[in-house]
């Protein structure tokens, strides 16, 4: 698996981006790798596996729902003030009508994971653009991106968390 490091970014951010193979295996995968980055970055705690989570949701859904080939972005950086950690994942667009019956989907088992990445993130959103679809979504580390979490933050969600769709 290719993962791109790339340098300080003009804002202060670091970037990693990492492809997204079309595969069941994928998420567990690029987990690890994440992972790995997160404790470069020093987070721990709930926010690692906040940003965890965030990313198994987001790369599930591409992965389920998504036109391949996907990238995976993930990129620090202060944002208002604030540190978080960016999870970008851009496919190629909507993925075409299943051809399974929506009545073979247990809904015990499906459909909850844009709503934990709207709970778990301070801003979510979606972005169609030419080369696609990116869903992403900030998780706060805490004040100047030190890690860990930011007591009584509350607010900075945009309009963006109910247009993420499924």
């Amino acid at each position: 698996m290719t993962m791109a490091q790339l340098g300080t970014a003009p804002r202060g951010e670091v970037e990693h981006i990492l492809p997204v193979p079309h595969a069941a295996g994928a998420v567990s995968s690029l987990r690890r790798h994440v992972r790995a980055v997160l404790t470069d970055w020093k987070l721990t705690g709930d926010v690692l596996e906040d940003v965890l989570l965030v990313v198994s949701e987001l790369l599930t859904n591409a992965i389920v729902h998504a036109l391949p080939p996907a990238t995976l972005r993930l990129t620090r950086g202060p944002v208002d003030q604030r540190g978080v950690v960016r999870v970008e994942v851009t496919d190629t667009g909507p993925a075409p009508p299943a051809q399974v019956p929506t009545a073979a989907c247990d809904p015990d088992e499906h459909g909850r994971g844009l709503g934990i990445v709207a709970t778990l993130s301070v801003r979510c959103g979606v972005q169609v653009h030419s080369g696609g679809t990116s869903r992403w979504a900030e998780v706060l580390v805490g004040c100047g991106g030190s890690g860990g979490t930011a007591e009584g933050v509350t607010g900075g969600v945009t309009a963006g968390r109910s247009a993420i769709p499924g």
